[in-house]
């Protein structure tokens, strides 16, 4: 079974192009979607996370606006943040590729926000990119609720820049000229995985010489 990550900054399009996948019948993990489960009222997160941190959880559900607050500038505090909430989504995820095999599905999407930022390249076996121009991406955030170009301006510090991620894909989805030319960029994936599909990422890493 193939393992497609999918990624790309902040308003690039990328929650879009993933349902361009379900549409055409590829499982997608949504990363994001599953830390949000796990926070939610009766997630698996809620209990560790209440224990660590008094005062983050509300109504049976992380509060996560005070679990921001509570791990802000305390490195310590990500790392144990971390240590309960990895895990969980990890089994998570491997409960769905082992659905997904089960299922005969040859390829499957993970869509993974900080795909590049967290190293998750090294676990997939090819990376797609969704990208539009910069301007065009500020112009989609800005007109968010409560989005400032100060916000925007810090999300982008922490993520990797686009031209770096455009350069380290595999394939590339651009989101400016409309819902079709994205959706036959999304065929072509499809395609292309299923018939003739390029070495795998593990493939074209440089082997670590054999010491004498």
């Amino acid at each position: 079974m193939i393992l497609l990550g999918l990624t790309g900054s902040i308003g690039m399009g990328k929650s879009e192009t993933a349902k361009m996948f379900r549409a055409l019948g590829v499982p997608v993990w949504d990363a994001d979607a599953a830390v949000h489960a796990l926070y939610a009222e009766g997630g698996a997160a809620v209990a560790p996370i209440g224990a660590a941190f008094p005062g983050t959880v509300s109504a049976g559900a992380v509060d996560r606006q005070a679990l921001t607050r509570a791990i802000a500038g305390d490195p310590a505090a990500w790392r144990m943040l971390e240590t309960i909430v990895h895990p969980l989504v990890g089994a998570g995820q491997a409960a769905f590729l082992a659905a997904a095999r089960e299922g005969g599905h040859g390829l499957v999407v993970l869509d993974i926000p900080l795909l590049f930022e967290t190293g998750g390249e090294r676990r997939v076996d090819y990376v797609a990119v969704v990208s539009a121009p910069a301007d065009l991406q500020r112009q989609r955030v800005l007109e968010r609720p409560g989005m400032t170009a100060d916000k925007l301006d810090e999300i982008l510090k922490k993520q990797v820049p686009d031209a770096d991620k455009r350069e380290r894909a595999d394939f590339i989805v651009p989101t400016d000229q409309g819902l079709e030319v994205a959706r036959a960029h999304v065929r072509q994936i499809i395609a292309t995985l299923g018939h003739s599909p390029p070495p795998r990422r593990a493939e074209r890493r440089p082997q670590t010489p054999v010491e004498a």
